[in-house]
């Protein structure tokens, strides 16, 4: 079962964007500059489904025994193209100025269920929406068991230049608990095809699942490494509510490991990345050179505008004075009338296919809902996101109680005292580990 979406306030039918997110747009904050070059922008597509959905995923995706009637995979890359072609217009519509697609990343689910084609169709429509940087990265995820040497080629043709394959585990038995079907020794095979086609390659890793043990995770590492990957992601395994697995942890037929096994585990796939000459750039992401970085979730982490296309998926375009602030007429806890600021807008769409298909044959928007964020929370999250990335964060985003704790978390050995002394948050390798504490104490009002 996939999360339940946010509350959010109603979404116009033809998704248009407050009129203040645009250059300007009414109400500029005085004293605030506005940014000479447009933001980046990218685009995200959600192919929702997965040929059998695993016991600890969450994420909206459906099996075709969960679909039922009004959503099919041999029709969705048309449908999503409906949306693309909505987002043109609403952008267009909204004043914003014209840029094009820095990054595209096709995720889900299993987005190489859909023949390479149809993948192929949907960066088309992309392209012929708002045009590809020059440089544009264009990444789908894929299961090592979804591809040929045929359908990477095909691929990289069509204009894809990076695939992240979801390896999860070396070993059989980890494979088994995650309920992943494919075969650990067909990893060096893909990583291979898809070299061969001209794709850069990331390989995803979990570590903590039940029964796994240190030398488990060791194996996964040193395999992953073997095939000379030049990306790893590293993620530790969360088992969220409403999953199989967490039934079956709350059943007492599967033991989480302890959080310390969790930080062991971290530290010896620091270790070993490092040592075959990967160097983290965000806690859970490792690359070999700042080029085979993942530049579409640095955006993300950075702050850039993107829209997600798909079910359930979520979009942001911050305001153009962004963190410059827009005021918009909101009411106090007294009902009177005042103005706060708004730096951005979110928005995420309804989470069934089935629905999602039948708003946009009808000309609606598939939105759900949408925050406006004022300008704390604006800074809130650059503070929760830009502390994550090896550059680390600005420490003039954050808020006098937020600064104040900087000295206690030097102290500690969470952050680096140098960097700290220069402006600037960076996590150590201990900070790393608690980066929840880190972010809870700089947030804190």
């Amino acid at each position: 079962m996939s999360p339940a979406l946010p509350d959010g306030e109603p979404v116009p039918p033809d998704g248009s964007l407050p009129a203040w997110v645009a250059p300007g747009g009414s109400g500029s904050v005085a004293g605030v500059p506005r940014p000479t070059a447009p933001r980046g922008f990218g685009v995200y597509l959600h192919v929702p489904f997965c040929s059998v959905r695993c016991g600890y995923c969450d994420f909206n995706t459906y099996t075709a025994s969960e679909l039922g009637g009004g959503a099919s995979q041999a029709s969705y890359a048309s449908t999503a193209l409906l949306e693309v072609d909505l987002a043109a217009r609403v952008l267009r519509d909204a004043g914003l100025p014209e840029r094009p697609v820095s990054t595209v990343f096709v995720g889900g689910g299993t987005p190489t269920l859909l023949p390479a084609g149809d993948l192929a169709r949907l960066l088309h429509g992309v392209r012929d929406a708002w045009g590809l940087a020059p440089d544009a990265e264009v990444t789908t995820e894929a299961n090592p068991d979804s591809v040929t040497p045929e359908s990477l080629a095909e691929l990289a043709a069509a204009g894809f230049t990076r695939v992240s394959f979801g390896m999860q585990s070396a070993v059989p038995h980890v494979l088994a608990t995650l309920e992943r079907t494919h075969d650990p020794r067909r990893i060096p095979d893909v990583v291979r095809w898809a070299r061969d086609a001209g794709l850069q390659v990331s390989l995803d890793l979990i570590y903590g699942t039940p029964g796994e043990s240190l030398d488990d995770w060791r194996a996964s590492l040193e395999a992953a490494l073997a095939t000379g990957v030049d990306h790893v992601s590293a993620y530790a395994l969360v088992v969220e509510a409403g999953t199989k697995m967490a039934a079956q942890v709350r059943r007492g037929e599967v033991a989480l490991p302890s959080e310390d096994d969790q930080a062991t585990k971290y530290e010896l796939a620091d270790e070993l990345l490092t040592a075959a000459g990967l160097t983290w750039y965000e806690v859970s992401n490792w690359a070999r050179t700042d080029d085979d970085r993942c530049r579409h979730n640095l955006a993300y982490w950075r702050g850039d505008d993107w829209w997600g296309i798909g079910p359930g998926a979520h979009s942001y375009v911050a305001a153009a004075g962004a963190l410059g602030a827009e005021p918009t007429s909101v009411t106090d806890d007294t009902g009177a009338s005042v103005q706060e600021p708004r730096v951005g807008v979110r928005w995420w769409n309804v989470k069934h296919p089935r629905r999602y298909a039948a708003l946009l044959e009808a000309g609606t928007s598939p939105a759900a809902g949408r925050e406006l964020l004022t300008r704390d929370e604006g800074r809130l999250e650059q503070a929760m996101l830009g502390v994550r990335l090896h550059e680390g964060l600005d420490l003039a985003v954050l808020s006098p109680a937020g600064r104040r704790a900087v000295a206690g978390l030097v102290a500690n050995g969470l952050l680096d005292g140098r960097a700290a002394v220069a402006g600037r948050g960076v996590l150590t390798l201990r900070g790393r580990l608690l980066a929840d504490t880190v972010v809870r104490e700089i947030t804190d009002e």
